[in-house]
């Protein structure tokens, strides 16, 4: 399958132990960490799944239950549980719904678990075929609603500033990004000049995003040659149409 889970416990248990070998019986490389922020360093970087293997301890370590949830939403990532009812209560307080794909309680049922794992990591290869759009827009409301627009069809990711969008193209690939042109502190278009001053993200097609349609304001944006434009009053048929239409013409060229 050549996927990463990253497989989270306070202690490498025979139980542990056991579930990365079944793991691996599925194909499955397994990188084990404890629920420490430095043991975790860059563990999470190109994992598929993680799994937090949960013990008494776990209101101990708020820390890397915030590290976990913003990386799960930041990359989309899903996390499956194993603990007890009381562990998972705990870990709700930090880790939101969207961000679990199953809670199973101890003890575990270990054909369930491996038969979900299986299911899921075949969905997510389907899902990685998809084209990726990262959006980037300071008004988050905005962006989730572009978000939900796309994400029947697209892989999309969200940035909510022009720093958070470069750190997230260093470990990310996009084929598209819809950048909102009127940011503050770095602007839509100090933003892509960092993207075209990079080898590895010159080449990423970058629509902008505005608020304003008179005409001194759509030249201004123009004159940055992006792949095109969208004005913020788009509605989601005509959002689709550009996207669609944008990728349909580039992959017949």
């Amino acid at each position: 399958m050549d996927k990463t889970i990253l497989l989270i416990s306070a202690e490498e248990t025979f139980s542990v132990r056991g579930l990365e070998m079944k793991l691996k019986g599925l194909g499955v490389e397994t990188v084990f960490a404890q629920p420490k922020l430095k043991t975790m360093d860059g563990k999470c970087d190109g994992t598929t799944l993680i799994i937090l293997y949960t013990d008494e301890s776990v209101g101990d370590s708020a820390d890397v239950l915030v590290y976990l949830k913003d990386h799960c939403i930041a990359h989309e990532e899903k996390i499956i549980v194993i603990g007890a009812r009381d562990e998972y209560e705990v870990i709700s307080q930090y880790i939101p719904d969207r961000c679990v794909l199953q809670f199973y309680e101890r003890p575990l049922d270990m054909a369930r678990l491996l038969n979900d794992v299986e299911e899921y990591l075949t969905e997510e290869s389907e899902y990685e075929r998809k084209k990726s759009i990262l959006i980037v827009d300071d008004d988050v409301s905005y962006m989730s609603m572009i978000h939900d627009w796309l994400s029947d069809r697209y892989r999309v990711s969200m940035c909510a500033s022009g720093m958070q969008a470069i750190t997230w193209l260093a470990r990310n690939h996009a084929d598209l990004i819809l950048l909102d042109y009127e940011m503050p502190v770095t602007s839509g278009a100090q933003v892509l000049e960092m993207i075209r001053s990079e080898a590895e993200t010159s080449m990423i097609p970058v629509m902008f995003l505005t608020g304003k349609s008179d005409r001194a304001s759509i030249m201004k944006v123009l004159d940055l040659k992006p792949a095109d434009y969208l004005l913020k009053t788009i509605d989601k048929k005509g959002l689709h149409d550009k996207v669609d239409n944008f990728f349909l013409t580039r992959d017949a060229q």
